[in-house]
């Protein structure tokens, strides 16, 4: 199990958060997406270690940002 914690920018609102939580989701190996809207925390579960461009670019299919 691997496990990685990001914060992205941009977010406000509920949707903001399921609309991470989905893109991220549909990478291959993730088990579970964790996202706090308040900090823009999202930690991503997996069975296999996930790359931080593969993340950022389904942060970034979703509209928002890693922060850097």
């Amino acid at each position: 199990m691997s496990a990685i914690t990001v914060t992205v920018t941009g977010m406000t609102c509920g949707h903001c958060v399921a609309s991470v939580r989905e893109e991220v989701g549909e990478i291959d190996g993730v088990t579970s997406v964790d996202v706090d809207l308040a900090s823009g925390r999202v930690t991503v579960e997996a069975d296999r270690p996930i790359d931080r461009s593969t993340l950022a670019a389904a942060v970034d299919e979703a509209g928002y940002q890693l922060a850097e």
